[in-house]
């Protein structure tokens, strides 16, 4: 086993092993790329450690009023943010961030859901994903990381950006949400999304030649005054604990530290 991962458990079972006080408590804030894994391990943290966490939601990248910047320059409470790398990238440059506190959580492809039930059409090559988008009725795509990837860089490039219906959702779960109802055939965004969301199923993953492998990252909010319980909270998130629910998530862990 890497040295990394034995000082990573060490360091988890030394921190579940000495509680703080159970008045301790934490506020989040998190986007929906890393929700799923997030939402199954928070329990076992919080009964380990008496650490009580609030969990909000926003975002990762955007300019509308629920992204997670926006959130914490109205004020928003927040000792620990998790997000899109890009995002957080913007946080460390905005000095949102308490240096050296990032870390690398789990990475997760773009992928293409339909609605449950529905046949799966093939999205495993450039020219197949590129047909799947000029027959559907409508593409829902989120107006974060991925979805800004897809308009800018992607759809350009497939030659369809003015040729397709695309219906941008502030949220993965709206992009979700109108698939699962039936107002948009297929929504594309990150694998992770996608397999926690009621109503869809994963067709498949888009091909590696126009991927977005996006990473979800944690960190702690400058001016936090629960350094010591954020430091915790992500820890237990990059560790071997939190790794199983992280791969059923559809996510590669990660649980490196960052450059911040």
């Amino acid at each position: 086993m890497p040295l990394y991962s034995v000082n990573v458990i060490s360091l988890v079972a030394t921190l579940l092993m000495s509680p703080l006080a159970a008045s301790a408590q934490l506020n989040v804030l998190i986007s929906g790329g890393f929700s799923g894994p997030y939402e199954q391990v928070l329990p076992e943290f919080e009964r380990a450690t008496g650490i009580k966490v609030v969990t909000g939601s926003g975002s990762s990248q955007g300019t509308g009023p629920q992204t997670i910047a926006a959130l914490l320059a109205r004020g928003v409470p927040a000792d620990v943010v998790i997000l899109s790398r890009e995002g957080l990238a913007e946080l460390i440059a905005a000095n949102r961030i308490a240096a050296g506190t990032d870390v690398d959580l789990a990475r997760t492809p773009i992928g293409v859901a339909v609605r449950a039930g529905a046949p799966k059409p093939d999205v495993s090559s450039v020219d197949a994903f590129k047909q799947v988008l000029l027959k559907a009725r409508v593409v829902a795509v989120p107006s974060s990381t991925s979805g800004f990837f897809l308009m800018k860089e992607v759809f350009p490039r497939l030659g369809v950006a003015d040729r397709i219906n695309v219906k941008v959702t502030p949220r993965g779960t709206g992009a979700a949400a109108m698939v699962a109802a039936g107002e948009a055939d297929v929504a594309v965004m990150p694998v992770s999304e996608i397999v926690h969301a009621p109503g869809i199923e994963l067709a498949g993953v888009i091909a590696e030649e126009i991927q977005l492998n996006q990473v979800f990252a944690a960190a702690v909010v400058q001016g936090s005054k629960e350094i010591e319980a954020a430091k915790r909270l992500i820890a237990f998130l990059a560790s071997e604990r939190a790794s199983a629910t992280i791969k059923s998530g559809g996510m590669e862990p990660l649980g490196k530290r960052g450059s911040n």
